[in-house]
Parts: structure tokens; C-alpha cells; sequence
């Protein structure tokens, strides 16, 4: 089970990633990129680390709605499998939600599974949906839907190893260096 909350700790508010596992252990990842134009620099202090985690054979990078737009966050170093995504990406900018999952899947040749919130916030904000399921090639395992739900996709590990090895190409990216 997994998905996002508001966690306050000593040292301020956080939008948290949880990933909760049978047995209960927790593993969590603190949203890097906040979204100024709302205002979250002012509400929640950024988290600091880049987060790997373990599930199932599963190596999962956890990103949290405006990450999305920062690929070199996702891309610094190709150790993972699953690129997970939760959200409250708006209507009017849906499109770009789209695209970008898209383009996450296809340069780090892994799968993307994106949740996005459905409705209307207290503010009058309408949350499209959209939520999706990419393979390593970024073909649709499934597609973007916009009513509340659950869908299941079939995700295999041999597939992202295929993808990698027939299409080597991250042997030859760039090498960045976090700065903050």
C-alpha cells in the first residue's frame, strides 16, 4: 500500500510518500520539489535525500506530484525499476501530466505508475484523473482515466532488464551531480 500525507516531525509540515508493506515496515521519501506558485514553500519544508525503495524484488524511486517536472531528480542514476508517482496535478495542466509520465517511462526505460487525484478541492481547483500505467518503452498498460477506481496492470522486472539491454543507451548519459 502506498500513497502521500502531511506529516509534521520536529522540524516542520512534509508531504510524505508511504510505502507500507504486509508485515507493516515503512519506507518514506519527503517531496523534494515544492510547488511555490501555491504556496507549499511556505507550508512544508522540502525534503532533502533521494529515496530508493526495496519491495518485492523491486527497486522503486517514489516521486510526489511536481517532481514530475524535475527529470534530472528521477534520472541522476539509473538504480531502479519503478518510477511511482502520486499527485494532485489540476485540469488545465493535464496534458502536460500525460506527456511527462510518457517521457519519464521512455528515458529511464522503467515502468511508471501514476496516481492523480479526481474532483474539486475547497478552492474551486478540478483534479483530473488521469492516472496511468507506462512499460519501460513508454507504450500504455494502462490507459489515463478520469473517474475515481482501481486498475491492475501486469509488470514484470525481465522486461525492464530486456528494454535496457537491447537499448543501451543510458551507458552513455550524462552524469549530474545534485547541488542543493
Amino acid at each position: 500500500l502506498c500513497g502521500s500525507a502531511v506529516i509534521e516531525d520536529e522540524v516542520g509540515r512534509r508531504n510524505r510518500f508511504l510505502l507500507v508493506d504486509a508485515a507493516g515496515e515503512v519506507q518514506f521519501y519527503d517531496k523534494r520539489h515544492l510547488f511555490s506558485y501555491a504556496g507549499e514553500d511556505q507550508r512544508y519544508r522540502a525534503g532533502e535525500e533521494r529515496v530508493l525503495m526495496q519491495h518485492a524484488g523491486w527497486r522503486i524511486a517514489p516521486q510526489i506530484c511536481y517532481d514530475l517536472r524535475f527529470p534530472v531528480w528521477c534520472r541522476v542514476r539509473n538504480d531502479y525499476d519503478l518510477l511511482i508517482f502520486v499527485a494532485n496535478w489540476p485540469t488545465p495542466r493535464v496534458a502536460a501530466w500525460d506527456a511527462l509520465l510518457r517521457a519519464r517511462a521512455i528515458e529511464n526505460q522503467c515502468y511508471v505508475v501514476a496516481v492523480n487525484r479526481v474532483g474539486e478541492d475547497g478552492n474551486g481547483v478540478s483534479y483530473p484523473g488521469h492516472s496511468a500505467v507506462y512499460d519501460p518503452l513508454g507504450e500504455v498498460l494502462v490507459a489515463p482515466w478520469k473517474e475515481e477506481g482501481c486498475r491492475v496492470a501486469d509488470l514484470a522486472l525481465e522486461r525492464v532488464a530486456k528494454v535496457r539491454s537491447d537499448f543501451p543507451f543510458a551507458a552513455e548519459a550524462d552524469a549530474f551531480e545534485m547541488q542543493r
